[in-house]
């Protein structure tokens, strides 16, 4: 193995890696270099990337070697790994996401008539953060906005498509032999 695979081998293998990698297992790796031509790799790469400023290097680290971030960066590092503020919606504006997933296109009289409250804050949130949008008008008097859903709400909840919505449990009608009957007052 030639001096150039040898680095892009162990750069890839401590890419991949989380943990530091023990010099030893790193030469089981690469069991074609002899300890001494892997030491002088790694001091090559690390020559390489502060030659040309990059954001990383190795670092001999418990015992092993570890590819990290250059401390400088630190604070935009730690802003990367931040959990970003929630996108926590209410409840209302929950139960009106799933009734435009499930029957899309349609209009906000639609929505109210299903859900029984005013949508309008609702709507507004769920248009703010991305999860719906105005899909069209129905051909119909006053031409009313026909909703849908975005692609941003299938890449939150974690959707290829709407096919993966889960299926919409039908609501069934108890026959009125099953219900117990009360006794009637004369």
């Amino acid at each position: 193995m030639d001096e150039a695979q040898l680095k892009r081998v162990l750069e890839a293998v401590l890419f991949v890696v989380a943990e530091p990698v023990t010099f030893k297992r790193l030469c089981e790796i690469v069991a074609e270099a002899d300890p001494s031509t892997v030491k002088r790799a790694v001091a090559a790469l690390n020559a390489e990337y502060a030659a040309s400023g990059r954001a990383f290097h190795i670092q001999e680290v418990a015992g092993g070697y570890q590819l990290v971030t250059d401390q400088a960066l630190a604070p935009w590092v730690r802003r990367a790994l931040a959990s970003p503020k929630p996108d926590a919606v209410s409840k209302g504006a929950l139960e009106t996401l799933a009734i435009i997933a499930y029957r899309q296109p349609i209009t906000k009289a639609e929505i109210e008539a299903i859900r029984g409250v005013d949508v309008t804050a609702s709507l507004d949130t769920l248009l703010e953060r991305k999860f719906a949008r105005v899909a069209g008008r129905k051909e119909s008097p006053g031409r009313p906005f026909l909703y849908g859903t975005t692609t941003e709400f299938l890449h939150h909840f974690g959707l290829m498509s709407l096919e993966a919505l889960p299926p919409m449990a039908q609501p069934t009608i108890q026959e009125l032999d099953d219900a117990p009957l009360a006794p009637q007052a004369n």
